[in-house]
Protein backbone atom coordinates (compact mmCIF):
# COMPACT_ATOMS: atom_id res chain seq x y z
CA UNK A 1 0.00 0.00 0.00
CA UNK A 2 1.30 3.62 -0.90
CA UNK A 3 0.30 6.45 1.33
CA UNK A 4 3.10 8.69 0.32
CA UNK A 5 3.88 10.30 -3.05
CA UNK A 6 6.61 8.79 -5.35
CA UNK A 7 9.76 11.19 -5.82
CA UNK A 8 10.07 12.68 -9.19
CA UNK A 9 12.40 9.80 -10.08
CA UNK A 10 9.73 7.47 -9.59
CA UNK A 11 7.65 9.29 -11.32
CA UNK A 12 9.36 9.60 -14.55
CA UNK A 13 10.21 5.66 -13.99
CA UNK A 14 5.98 4.66 -14.15
CA UNK A 15 5.10 7.05 -16.93
CA UNK A 16 4.23 4.38 -20.24
CA UNK A 17 4.01 1.47 -17.55
CA UNK A 18 2.39 -1.47 -19.47
CA UNK A 19 0.91 -3.13 -16.33
CA UNK A 20 -1.19 0.43 -15.99
CA UNK A 21 -4.47 1.51 -17.45
CA UNK A 22 -4.31 4.67 -15.15
CA UNK A 23 -1.24 6.30 -14.21
CA UNK A 24 -1.08 9.75 -13.00
CA UNK A 25 1.60 11.83 -11.53
CA UNK A 26 1.21 14.96 -8.94
CA UNK A 27 -2.14 15.49 -10.35
CA UNK A 28 -3.48 19.33 -9.55
CA UNK A 29 -6.57 21.23 -9.91
CA UNK A 30 -7.44 24.43 -8.77
CA UNK A 31 -10.35 26.40 -8.91
CA UNK A 32 -9.52 30.09 -8.10
CA UNK A 33 -7.59 29.34 -4.65
CA UNK A 34 -8.71 26.29 -4.02
CA UNK A 35 -7.07 22.64 -4.26
CA UNK A 36 -9.50 20.13 -5.68
CA UNK A 37 -7.17 17.53 -6.47
CA UNK A 38 -3.54 17.93 -4.75
CA UNK A 39 -0.63 16.21 -6.40
CA UNK A 40 -1.93 12.57 -6.81
CA UNK A 41 -0.42 9.64 -8.34
CA UNK A 42 -3.03 7.54 -9.17
CA UNK A 43 -1.64 3.48 -10.43
CA UNK A 44 -4.37 1.43 -11.44
CA UNK A 45 -3.75 -1.97 -12.36
CA UNK A 46 -4.40 -2.67 -16.31
CA UNK A 47 -7.18 -5.93 -14.99
CA UNK A 48 -8.55 -4.61 -11.93
CA UNK A 49 -11.61 -3.45 -10.77
CA UNK A 50 -10.57 -0.65 -8.68
CA UNK A 51 -12.73 1.49 -6.22
CA UNK A 52 -11.89 5.24 -5.88
CA UNK A 53 -13.38 6.42 -2.09
CA UNK A 54 -13.54 9.17 -0.38
CA UNK A 55 -16.33 11.68 1.28
CA UNK A 56 -18.49 14.11 -0.70
CA UNK A 57 -16.44 16.83 -1.74
CA UNK A 58 -12.83 14.84 -1.75
CA UNK A 59 -12.02 15.33 -5.43
CA UNK A 60 -13.30 11.83 -6.99
CA UNK A 61 -15.37 13.27 -9.84
CA UNK A 62 -13.21 16.06 -10.61
CA UNK A 63 -10.19 13.30 -10.69
CA UNK A 64 -12.80 11.70 -13.29
CA UNK A 65 -13.36 14.71 -15.48
CA UNK A 66 -9.84 15.22 -15.76
CA UNK A 67 -9.04 11.47 -16.67
CA UNK A 68 -11.45 11.99 -19.31
CA UNK A 69 -10.57 14.77 -20.14
CA UNK A 70 -13.89 16.68 -19.59
CA UNK A 71 -11.42 19.23 -17.28
CA UNK A 72 -8.49 20.41 -17.69
CA UNK A 73 -5.39 19.47 -15.00
CA UNK A 74 -4.02 22.74 -13.15
CA UNK A 75 -0.63 20.15 -13.71
CA UNK A 76 0.77 16.89 -13.53
CA UNK A 77 0.43 14.47 -15.51
CA UNK A 78 -1.67 12.01 -16.88
CA UNK A 79 -1.87 8.51 -18.65
CA UNK A 80 -4.31 6.25 -19.72
CA UNK A 81 -4.20 3.04 -21.29
CA UNK A 82 -0.80 4.01 -21.63
CA UNK A 83 -1.07 7.02 -24.09
CA UNK A 84 -1.16 10.86 -22.55
CA UNK A 85 -3.94 12.26 -21.84
CA UNK A 86 -5.21 14.86 -23.21
CA UNK A 87 -3.06 14.77 -26.02
CA UNK A 88 -4.26 11.36 -26.87
CA UNK A 89 -8.25 11.65 -26.52
CA UNK A 90 -9.11 10.95 -30.29
CA UNK A 91 -7.19 7.10 -29.77
CA UNK A 92 -8.24 6.77 -26.34
CA UNK A 93 -11.47 7.97 -25.79
CA UNK A 94 -13.13 4.69 -28.24
CA UNK A 95 -10.98 2.37 -25.89
CA UNK A 96 -12.65 3.59 -22.27
CA UNK A 97 -16.41 3.30 -21.93
CA UNK A 98 -17.92 5.82 -19.06
CA UNK A 99 -21.04 6.97 -16.73
CA UNK A 100 -20.04 10.01 -14.89
CA UNK A 101 -22.34 12.58 -13.06
CA UNK A 102 -25.38 10.45 -13.95
CA UNK A 103 -26.60 10.02 -17.53
CA UNK A 104 -28.58 12.23 -20.20
CA UNK A 105 -30.67 11.17 -22.86
CA UNK A 106 -32.80 12.69 -25.45
CA UNK A 107 -36.46 12.31 -22.73
CA UNK A 108 -39.06 11.77 -25.69
CA UNK A 109 -37.18 8.84 -27.70
CA UNK A 110 -36.97 5.38 -26.11
CA UNK A 111 -34.26 3.30 -24.95
CA UNK A 112 -33.32 2.24 -27.86
CA UNK A 113 -33.10 5.04 -30.43
CA UNK A 114 -31.07 6.76 -27.26
CA UNK A 115 -28.29 4.15 -27.83
CA UNK A 116 -28.57 3.91 -31.51
CA UNK A 117 -28.19 7.49 -31.98
CA UNK A 118 -25.23 7.45 -29.69
CA UNK A 119 -23.90 4.58 -31.39
CA UNK A 120 -24.23 6.13 -35.08
CA UNK A 121 -22.39 9.09 -33.64
CA UNK A 122 -19.56 6.98 -33.16
CA UNK A 123 -17.37 6.91 -35.99
CA UNK A 124 -15.45 3.46 -35.08
CA UNK A 125 -18.97 1.39 -35.32
CA UNK A 126 -20.39 -0.35 -38.15
CA UNK A 127 -24.09 0.10 -39.11
CA UNK A 128 -24.70 -2.46 -40.11
CA UNK A 129 -24.67 -4.69 -36.85
CA UNK A 130 -26.04 -1.47 -34.52
CA UNK A 131 -29.28 -3.73 -33.79
CA UNK A 132 -27.59 -6.15 -32.47
CA UNK A 133 -24.99 -3.98 -30.38
CA UNK A 134 -27.82 -1.97 -28.90
CA UNK A 135 -29.94 -4.79 -28.54
CA UNK A 136 -26.85 -6.37 -26.21
CA UNK A 137 -26.54 -3.72 -24.34
CA UNK A 138 -29.97 -3.43 -22.87
CA UNK A 139 -30.16 -6.99 -22.29
CA UNK A 140 -26.58 -6.76 -20.25
CA UNK A 141 -28.22 -4.51 -17.86
CA UNK A 142 -31.28 -5.82 -17.81
CA UNK A 143 -33.51 -3.35 -19.80
CA UNK A 144 -34.71 -5.59 -22.61
CA UNK A 145 -37.76 -5.11 -20.98
CA UNK A 146 -37.96 -1.32 -21.31
CA UNK A 147 -36.46 -0.83 -24.65
CA UNK A 148 -38.93 0.62 -26.23
CA UNK A 149 -40.09 2.95 -23.57
CA UNK A 150 -39.77 6.84 -23.38
CA UNK A 151 -36.67 7.67 -21.55
CA UNK A 152 -38.51 10.78 -19.38
CA UNK A 153 -40.36 8.16 -18.23
CA UNK A 154 -37.59 6.12 -17.06
CA UNK A 155 -36.68 5.45 -12.97
CA UNK A 156 -33.40 6.85 -11.69
CA UNK A 157 -32.17 3.53 -11.56
CA UNK A 158 -33.54 2.41 -15.50
CA UNK A 159 -31.37 6.00 -16.24
CA UNK A 160 -28.30 4.80 -14.44
CA UNK A 161 -28.61 0.97 -16.24
CA UNK A 162 -29.01 2.71 -19.53
CA UNK A 163 -26.41 4.71 -19.25
CA UNK A 164 -23.92 2.01 -18.52
CA UNK A 165 -25.33 -0.06 -21.45
CA UNK A 166 -24.47 3.04 -23.30
CA UNK A 167 -20.84 2.56 -22.10
CA UNK A 168 -20.92 -1.22 -23.08
CA UNK A 169 -21.81 -0.67 -26.69
CA UNK A 170 -18.45 -1.84 -28.08
CA UNK A 171 -15.80 -3.56 -26.02
CA UNK A 172 -13.58 -1.64 -24.11
CA UNK A 173 -10.42 -1.62 -22.62
CA UNK A 174 -11.19 0.69 -19.51
CA UNK A 175 -14.31 1.15 -18.03
CA UNK A 176 -15.05 4.26 -15.59
CA UNK A 177 -17.66 4.76 -13.63
CA UNK A 178 -18.95 7.39 -11.04
CA UNK A 179 -21.65 5.89 -8.71
CA UNK A 180 -22.95 3.61 -11.15
CA UNK A 181 -25.46 2.10 -8.66
CA UNK A 182 -26.93 5.75 -7.71
CA UNK A 183 -30.80 4.95 -7.49
CA UNK A 184 -31.01 0.98 -7.85
CA UNK A 185 -33.11 -0.78 -5.90
CA UNK A 186 -30.75 -3.81 -3.90
CA UNK A 187 -31.76 -6.08 -7.16
CA UNK A 188 -30.13 -3.71 -9.60
CA UNK A 189 -27.24 -3.28 -7.29
CA UNK A 190 -26.76 -7.09 -6.94
CA UNK A 191 -27.23 -6.79 -10.94
CA UNK A 192 -24.48 -3.88 -11.55
CA UNK A 193 -22.40 -6.25 -9.19
CA UNK A 194 -22.62 -9.39 -10.90
CA UNK A 195 -21.82 -7.10 -14.67
CA UNK A 196 -18.78 -5.08 -13.04
CA UNK A 197 -17.46 -8.81 -11.78
CA UNK A 198 -17.95 -10.69 -15.30
CA UNK A 199 -16.46 -7.35 -17.33
CA UNK A 200 -13.06 -7.89 -14.77
CA UNK A 201 -13.12 -11.58 -15.96
CA UNK A 202 -12.91 -10.42 -19.62
CA UNK A 203 -10.43 -8.22 -18.93
CA UNK A 204 -11.84 -4.89 -18.87
CA UNK A 205 -10.57 -3.19 -16.66
CA UNK A 206 -12.89 -1.01 -13.94
CA UNK A 207 -12.47 2.16 -12.32
CA UNK A 208 -15.47 2.40 -10.30
CA UNK A 209 -16.05 5.78 -7.53
CA UNK A 210 -18.60 4.99 -5.48
CA UNK A 211 -19.66 5.70 -1.78
CA UNK A 212 -21.12 1.83 -0.50
CA UNK A 213 -18.44 0.30 0.99
CA UNK A 214 -20.25 -2.56 0.71
CA UNK A 215 -20.30 -2.31 -2.85
CA UNK A 216 -16.61 -1.43 -3.09
CA UNK A 217 -15.56 -4.59 -0.78
CA UNK A 218 -17.42 -6.88 -2.70
CA UNK A 219 -16.34 -5.96 -6.31
CA UNK A 220 -13.03 -4.36 -6.15
CA UNK A 221 -9.39 -6.07 -6.29
CA UNK A 222 -8.01 -2.53 -5.28
CA UNK A 223 -9.10 0.43 -3.84
CA UNK A 224 -7.70 4.37 -3.46
CA UNK A 225 -9.12 6.83 -0.59
CA UNK A 226 -9.32 10.49 -1.09
CA UNK A 227 -9.66 13.49 1.24
CA UNK A 228 -9.79 16.82 0.56
CA UNK A 229 -8.17 16.55 -2.72
CA UNK A 230 -5.59 14.14 -1.57
CA UNK A 231 -4.95 10.48 -2.53
CA UNK A 232 -4.44 9.22 1.41
CA UNK A 233 -3.75 5.86 0.37
CA UNK A 234 -4.08 3.08 -2.05
CA UNK A 235 -3.39 -0.30 -2.89
CA UNK A 236 -5.14 -3.70 -2.62
CA UNK A 237 -7.74 -4.07 -0.51
CA UNK A 238 -5.79 -7.31 1.46
CA UNK A 239 -2.89 -3.97 1.76
CA UNK A 240 -5.37 -1.27 2.99
CA UNK A 241 -7.72 -3.74 5.13
CA UNK A 242 -4.29 -4.96 7.04
CA UNK A 243 -3.22 -1.20 7.57
CA UNK A 244 -6.70 -0.52 9.44
CA UNK A 245 -6.15 -0.45 13.20
CA UNK A 246 -6.75 -3.55 14.90
CA UNK A 247 -8.88 -3.87 18.51
CA UNK A 248 -8.97 -6.16 21.40
CA UNK A 249 -11.74 -7.11 23.50
CA UNK A 250 -11.48 -8.39 26.98
CA UNK A 251 -14.66 -9.57 28.84
CA UNK A 252 -14.17 -10.28 32.74
CA UNK A 253 -15.64 -9.80 36.21
CA UNK A 254 -12.26 -8.90 36.56
CA UNK A 255 -12.09 -5.80 35.62
CA UNK A 256 -9.40 -3.74 37.65
CA UNK A 257 -7.11 -6.94 37.33
CA UNK A 258 -7.16 -7.48 33.73
CA UNK A 259 -6.12 -4.04 33.27
CA UNK A 260 -3.05 -4.11 35.14
CA UNK A 261 -2.05 -7.37 32.53
CA UNK A 262 -3.20 -5.56 29.56
CA UNK A 263 -1.38 -2.22 30.38
CA UNK A 264 1.83 -4.54 30.95
CA UNK A 265 1.83 -6.23 27.79
CA UNK A 266 2.31 -2.39 26.37
CA UNK A 267 -1.79 -1.96 25.78
CA UNK A 268 -4.11 1.25 27.07
CA UNK A 269 -7.03 -0.34 27.96
CA UNK A 270 -10.02 1.52 28.12
CA UNK A 271 -13.96 1.40 29.03
CA UNK A 272 -15.72 1.45 25.85
CA UNK A 273 -17.63 -2.22 25.33
CA UNK A 274 -19.69 -2.09 29.02
CA UNK A 275 -18.72 -2.92 32.85
CA UNK A 276 -17.58 -5.79 32.02
CA UNK A 277 -15.24 -5.21 29.03
CA UNK A 278 -11.94 -3.90 28.18
CA UNK A 279 -11.05 -2.50 24.75
CA UNK A 280 -7.28 -1.50 23.27
CA UNK A 281 -5.48 -1.06 20.56
CA UNK A 282 -4.03 -4.21 19.38
CA UNK A 283 -0.27 -3.62 17.59
CA UNK A 284 0.73 -6.35 14.99
CA UNK A 285 3.88 -7.42 17.22
CA UNK A 286 1.35 -8.60 20.04
CA UNK A 287 -0.87 -11.81 19.55
CA UNK A 288 -4.36 -12.15 21.09
CA UNK A 289 -3.10 -15.34 22.31
CA UNK A 290 -0.18 -14.05 24.43
CA UNK A 291 -3.05 -11.69 25.95
CA UNK A 292 -5.21 -14.81 26.65
CA UNK A 293 -2.32 -16.56 28.38
CA UNK A 294 -1.02 -13.52 30.65
CA UNK A 295 -4.76 -12.96 31.48
CA UNK A 296 -5.25 -16.87 32.59
CA UNK A 297 -1.39 -16.87 34.03
CA UNK A 298 -2.75 -14.00 36.26
CA UNK A 299 -5.80 -15.92 37.45
CA UNK A 300 -7.94 -13.42 35.50
CA UNK A 301 -11.54 -15.11 34.91
CA UNK A 302 -11.77 -14.66 31.24
CA UNK A 303 -15.34 -14.52 30.03
CA UNK A 304 -14.68 -13.99 26.24
CA UNK A 305 -12.15 -11.89 23.94
CA UNK A 306 -12.99 -10.47 20.49
CA UNK A 307 -10.46 -9.27 18.04
CA UNK A 308 -11.93 -6.72 15.40
CA UNK A 309 -11.09 -3.73 13.24
CA UNK A 310 -8.31 -4.28 10.32
CA UNK A 311 -11.16 -3.45 7.83
CA UNK A 312 -11.40 -1.22 5.17
CA UNK A 313 -14.39 0.77 7.10
CA UNK A 314 -11.77 1.54 9.90
CA UNK A 315 -9.26 2.45 7.88
CA UNK A 316 -11.20 4.81 5.72
CA UNK A 317 -12.50 6.00 9.15
CA UNK A 318 -9.41 6.90 10.06
CA UNK A 319 -7.38 8.31 7.31
CA UNK A 320 -10.68 10.92 6.66
CA UNK A 321 -12.00 11.19 10.09
CA UNK A 322 -14.96 10.67 8.37
CA UNK A 323 -18.29 7.48 8.70
CA UNK A 324 -18.68 5.75 5.80
CA UNK A 325 -21.98 4.20 4.13
CA UNK A 326 -21.95 0.72 4.52
CA UNK A 327 -24.96 -0.91 2.73
CA UNK A 328 -27.15 0.09 -0.38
Amino acid sequence: MSTTAPTEHDRTAAVGDPELAIRTAGLAKVFRRQRAVDGIDLAVPRGSVYGFLGPNGSGKTTTIRMLLGLSSATGGSIQVLGESMPQALRTVLPRVGALVEGPAFYPYLSGRANLSRFDAADPTTDARTRKDRVATALDRVGLSHAADKKAHAYSLGMKQRLGLANALLTPRELLVLDEPTNGLDPQGTREVRNLIRSLADDGTTVFVSSHLLAEIEQVCTHAGVMRTGKLVAQGTLDDLRSAGARTVTVRTPDVGQAGSVMMRLGLSPRHDGGADALVADLPASLLPETIVTELVHADVRVRGITVGGGTLEDLFVALTGEGFDVAA
